[in-house]
């Protein structure tokens, strides 16, 4: 059977750009918008009407013994299976509206919704956190180790939806994050994302240039590693008309770099005693993709919980950095970058290449390059903004925050599971071996400088922001 990689996956999109790429309903990014604010919609529906969502968003309790573990799953069995009906129903509307297999899709979903089960059961165990059993982590892991040994059986591949599952679950985190705390932390997240931005950018592309790697491919590695990973490599790809196999080897070294920050990342902050606004913003800064950002930000923040105190700041603050750091900050520029880098390519690259064939660059670019599911994060933000403008402060923690937002973030980590979990089950270390030394190593210097300036910025030049929000 075939073995399916998230860059196979990715690359075959890479060399269509974003205008020619038209779904019979709408984009994966719309959809997954739809799906959040759905989500969102119910919940609050169901708490301004003096019920809850919770007894739908189940997760496994903390258990000591397997007694105690399977008295708790008898007792939520049911809950079990209507979450799994409730994600396969709102998951295959979307499937179905983008055109893909809708019965290839729940076949492989049921796979991934028990394995997901599992994983949180092992997390839930009293002493889970003792031996650093945090969720994501296992998640990740366990998908890398399946995938790396064994071969993924090409029915379950429909529905290991890596981007998908992530988008959805940032526009839910947008419940929990409210609008005043972006616009209070934006500006600080969008002035450290620019100097990353652009000092990993041209420190990628300059090492390229100097390794003498095309022009088009030395972009799509810069705008890689400075922004969006994956979704970046893709959007450039398609703006500089890049040939699919390059933005093909971007998207493995983006993958591969950001498995290894994943489990870097969090265990340096541990080590330097980073607070968890601190860390989240590092973890913002220097990572590589969406998903194993969240992952890394999300399972520091769940050792700090576990911690009793070793870790400075709250638990939230690390997830909520990065958000602010990479969604808000960095993921911008995916649209700012594939406008500039447009233009160089039809004015400059092709002309030098005798192409006469030009593409008109239109400012609208930016919108079309730009990720929508941030604007489902915003409007997220906004909502539980205006909810929590309604109640004083000790009422928002005694009654929204258990009605409303816990059951929201219950299905929100369960979303970023399926994620997690994907992007192990459809990543080959292997495949790093087709991409030749110079891209890897021009890759590997903009992750060196990234590191390390990511670091400096959040830990020392900015720390003032990131700490305040720990507190």
């Amino acid at each position: 059977m075939s073995h399916t990689t998230l860059a196979d996956e990715s690359g075959k999109r890479a060399g269509e750009t974003v205008t020619a790429q038209r779904r019979p309903f709408g984009t994966e990014d719309w959809w997954a918008v739809a799906i959040g604010l759905f989500v969102i919609a119910i919940a609050y529906g169901l708490f301004a009407s003096g019920g809850s969502i919770k007894s739908l968003a189940v997760a496994p309790g903390r258990w000591n013994d397997f007694d105690e573990l399977a008295r708790n799953l008898a007792a939520h069995a049911g809950a079990y299976v209507a979450l799994f009906v409730g994600f396969a129903a709102v998951f295959s509307v979307a499937i179905a509206a983008l055109g893909l297999p809708v019965a290839q899709f729940i076949r492989g979903f049921f796979v991934l919704f028990v394995v997901s089960a599992a994983i949180f059961i092992v997390g839930a165990w009293a002493q889970a956190a003792r031996y650093n059993l945090e969720p994501p982590l296992i998640a990740l892991a366990l998908g890398l180790i399946v995938s790396n040994i064994f071969t993924v059986p090409a029915w379950l591949a429909p529905a290991l939806r890596v981007e998908f599952y992530i988008k959805v679950g940032i526009v839910l985190l947008g419940a929990t994050l409210p609008l005043t705390l972006i616009v209070w932390a934006g500006p600080v997240a969008v002035g450290q994302a620019t100097i990353v931005s652009l000092v990993t950018f041209f420190v990628i592309y300059g090492t390229a240039r100097a390794l003498k790697i095309d022009q088009r491919f030395a972009a799509v590695l810069g705008v890689g590693g400075a922004v969006c990973g994956v979704s970046a490599a893709i959007a450039i790809a398609g703006a500089v008309r890049a040939r699919r196999e390059q933005a093909s080897v971007a998207i493995t070294l983006v993958v591969v770099w950001a498995i290894v920050m994943v489990f870097a990342l969090p265990a340096l902050s541990r080590a330097f005693g980073l607070p968890t606004g601190v860390a989240g913003a590092w973890i913002g800064t220097s990572e590589f993709a969406d998903a194993a950002g969240i992952a890394a930000a999300q399972a520091y923040g769940d050792f700090a919980r576990h911690a009793s105190g070793a870790v400075a700041g709250a638990p939230d603050a690390s997830l909520q950095a990065f958000v602010l750091m990479k969604v808000v900050g960095r993921d911008i520029w995916i649209g700012i970058w594939a406008f500039v880098l447009a233009i160089v390519a039809t004015t400059r690259w092709d002309r030098e290449a005798g192409d006469e064939v030009q593409t008109t660059t239109r400012a609208r670019e930016i919108w079309t390059r730009f990720p929508k599911f941030v604007v489902g994060f915003v409007i997220a933000s906004a909502f539980v903004t205006w909810v929590a403008s309604h109640y004083t402060l000790a009422e928002y923690r005694g009654a929204v925050t258990p009605g409303f937002v816990a059951p929201i973030v219950a299905l929100r980590t369960w979303a970023f599971t399926f994620c997690f979990l994907s992007i192990g089950l459809t990543t080959r270390f292997a495949a790093l071996s087709s991409t030749g030394i110079r891209p890897l190593v021009a890759f590997t210097v903009g992750v060196a400088v990234n590191v390390v300036l990511g670091y400096l910025l959040s830990a020392h030049l900015f720390a003032p922001y990131w700490l305040a929000l720990g507190k």
